[in-house]
């Protein structure tokens, strides 16, 4: 009796220390966050608002430490290192916290318009371009326009990919939304460029600045087309100062300058590349390809529209740029179909189902956060809305769904889950599920 009572005391004990190892994980990544910050010349509203919220977080987990020590200290046959492991961490957090409080009073006292990562990239919401976007109520919603030059890809010269991040602004918090608007040029030339502003502006309204990553990838690429590059950067910013709009540029060869806009483009590209890369289309089937694309990611699903557990509904992009979810007419699966028997027509619709099965399989990873397998990163909880990973959806068709039952290991651990879904309730592997973001 008395080895098994051991044996149960150790358990329990490992147990309660791996649980440990999960409080002291979550504050080294907030010291990692405050010494991104710690280098910023001032902290944006957007990164104070953050930083409130981690220090809320970091608060709670004072209360959850100390339960699991006092459970430690009961259990372990060694108090003075459990001791010490108590004072290590109080000190560690105590210290942090005013490190953050100092942050947010130095921010009060010099307040700045906008700061750049620790890691040397731009955050695109610190500095806020405009644009004004209506929706289908008339109201005007803010906007912002971000520009890239697209790739030194193979199959067109080419696509001009801008990006837009739309802010919704409510009593709590700020939601900041990223839309995609993807334009077709013909040529590398500035008169090009201008005309796929001008239909931008057409249809968006008129930005007040506009972020370019400096075409680099062009210059690199295409040495012939080097001095006319470079003499249409320089020409494009002062035509565009009579309608009052700033142009900015990255550095030269530095995507990372780009932060969020970069990341997205870097993430459409990588599909067109394999999507588009031998397809040999017209002027107006790239155009309609592209449109297509274009509905697909701005119809992902952002985070839940409430916390009513009969509600599937989620915001995307499009709600913020036509105030509804995206539709599309229906139309026979061919993405598994021989696509040299495919006529022009079905060919697009071939490449619209291509993508979409990559891209919706890819979303579901980008909303899982990647860290290292040492500790728990938090669970599912039943009544979170989730993103299933499912290849048999049509496009702009996400399989939204709501748990309702999680599924235990022998280590207490849940991997599995029942969800209810529209089309009755199914079973699925963590690895194949995400929970959308309660903010974004």
């Amino acid at each position: 009796m008395a080895n098994n009572s051991d044996k149960i005391d150790n358990s329990e004990l490992k147990l309660l220390i791996k649980k440990r190892g999960s409080c002291k994980a979550q504050l080294t990544q907030f010291e990692t966050f405050l010494s991104r910050l710690d280098g910023c010349d001032g902290l944006s509203e957007l990164l104070k608002t953050e930083l409130g919220i981690r220090m809320k977080k970091i608060e709670l987990l004072q209360s959850d430490f100390d339960k699991l020590q006092c459970e430690i200290e009961l259990l372990s046959d060694n108090v003075d290192e459990a001791y010490a492991d108590r004072d290590q961490f109080e000190s560690k957090l105590f210290r942090l916290l005013s490190v953050a409080h100092g942050l947010l009073a130095a921010a009060a006292r010099y307040p700045a318009a906008g700061a750049p990562g620790g890691d040397g990239t731009s955050d695109a919401a610190e500095e806020c371009p405009l644009v004004k976007v209506s929706d289908k109520h008339g109201s005007l919603h803010t906007a912002r326009l971000l520009l890239d030059n697209g790739s030194t890809s193979n199959f067109i010269t080419e696509s001009l990919c801008e990006k837009l991040d739309l802010k919704r602004y409510n009593a709590s918090s700020t939601v900041s939304v990223k839309a995609v608007h993807i334009e077709l040029v013909s040529s590398l030339t500035k008169e090009a460029y201008l005309a796929a502003l001008n239909r931008f502006m057409a249809r968006r309204g008129r930005p007040q600045t506009i972020y370019s990553d400096h075409g680099s990838n062009f210059i690199g690429g295409f040495n012939e087309l080097s001095d006319l590059f470079r003499n249409s950067l320089s020409d494009i910013p002062t035509i565009l100062s009579h309608d009052e709009i700033d142009f900015k540029f990255i550095p030269p060869y530095s995507p990372h300058f780009g932060g969020i806009w970069e990341a997205a483009v870097k993430s459409v590209k990588h599909h067109l590349r394999r999507v588009l890369a031998l397809a040999h289309l017209t002027y107006e089937e790239m155009i309609t390809c592209l449109n297509q694309i274009e509905a697909i990611l701005n119809s992902r699903p952002l985070t839940p529209l409430s916390s009513d557990p009969s509600d599937l509904s989620f915001l995307s992009p499009s709600h913020f740029l036509i105030g509804r979810p995206l539709t599309s007419v229906p139309y026979p699966q061919v993405s598994d179909s021989n696509v040299h028997r495919l006529d022009r027509f079905q060919r697009i619709e071939f490449l619209r189902q291509h993508f979409w099965k990559r891209y919706c399989a890819e979303y579901v990873t980008l909303l899982q956060q990647k860290t290292k397998w040492l500790t728990s990163t938090g669970h599912l909880q039943v009544g979170s809305l989730v993103l299933v990973k499912d290849k048999t959806q049509p496009p702009l068709m996400w399989l939204m769904g709501r748990i309702v039952q999680l599924h235990p290991g022998k280590d207490g651990v849940s991997r599995v889950a029942d969800i209810e879904t529209k089309r009755g309730i199914i079973q699925r592997a963590y690895n194949n599920i995400c929970p959308l973001p309660l903010d974004c």
